[in-house]
């Protein structure tokens, strides 16, 4: 199995070049997700369908207990680490495009990767990111709502939405929260199936993802609203339509790396 990842990763010892790419170019990522995912719909059994239970099991965590006014916190953070729930559906776009049988269970060929370290160590990463995510929205609800009891979920749905320190909440809070989505977006966008295609180590495959962002702020940007509209979608029907957004998502952003990465 390792020697069939060898034969079909790319050598590159040079810093790869990067595109400058458009709104048609996200469209045509989405397009070919799409397809991937009907073409192999079963992986979602495997993988997609972790995110609705693990959503539903913090809203349960969350609802009336001491973690309630993290609830949004908690259930919009798990996008920080969605790159790494998306490793086996790069994995599944690879093998497809380069005209290898695909079936679900070879999303866990990643495990054979021999940038696994790697992989490992930038998931670690986003995982750092997350828990400094879930302190720094602590701090922000203390600081607008202060430290004392919040009451029921109802009461503190309407004392977020029906007083002006809740709006401060909101505002400031979702300001802090586009910052980390922002920082994880830069690091992210195709440095996971760049370290899945290529011979390249970790400082490489973040740097040219970096190099992407700079290259087409824009359109990366809107690339960030894109996968923020769909996952908030997603999460609409009790996070069920999950099992669909993100494994398109994690086929799209193979191919929109392959639109960005020369």
């Amino acid at each position: 199995m390792a020697e069939i990842w060898m034969e079909h990763r790319h050598a590159s010892a040079a810093e790869p070049a990067i595109r400058r790419i458009g709104p048609s170019d996200l469209a045509g990522a989405l397009a070919d997700g799409w397809r991937d995912f009907l073409a192999t719909p079963t992986q979602l059994v495997f993988l997609a369908l972790i995110y609705p239970i693990v959503g539903v099991l913090a809203a349960r965590a969350a609802w009336g207990g001491s973690l309630m006014p993290l609830f949004f916190p908690l259930v919009s953070g798990f996008a920080l680490v969605g790159p790494v729930a998306a490793l086996g559906i790069y994995e599944l776009s690879r093998r497809r495009e380069r005209g290898m049988p695909v079936s679900a269970l070879d999303a866990l060929d990643v495990r054979y990767s021999p940038a696994l370290p790697s992989i490992l160590t930038l998931g670690v990463l986003l995982l750092v990111i997350f828990v400094v995510w879930i302190a720094a929205a602590r701090e922000v609800l203390l600081a607008t709502l202060g430290a004392g009891p919040l009451g029921s979920p109802l009461e503190f749905w309407h004392r977020v939405t029906g007083t002006e320190e809740g709006w401060r909440l909101i505002l400031l809070g979702n300001g802090v929260g586009f910052l980390f989505a922002a920082l994880v977006l830069s690091i992210t966008v195709v440095s996971f199936p760049m370290l899945l295609d290529r011979l390249v180590g970790i400082d490489v495959a973040v740097r040219t993802s970096l190099r992407a962002v700079a290259a087409n702020p824009l359109t990366m940007a809107l690339w960030g609203l894109i996968v923020a509209v769909l996952l908030a979608v997603g999460c609409a029907l009790l996070f069920a339509g999950l099992a669909v957004v993100i494994p398109v998502l994690g086929h799209a952003t193979w191919h929109l790396y392959r639109r960005v990465v020369v």
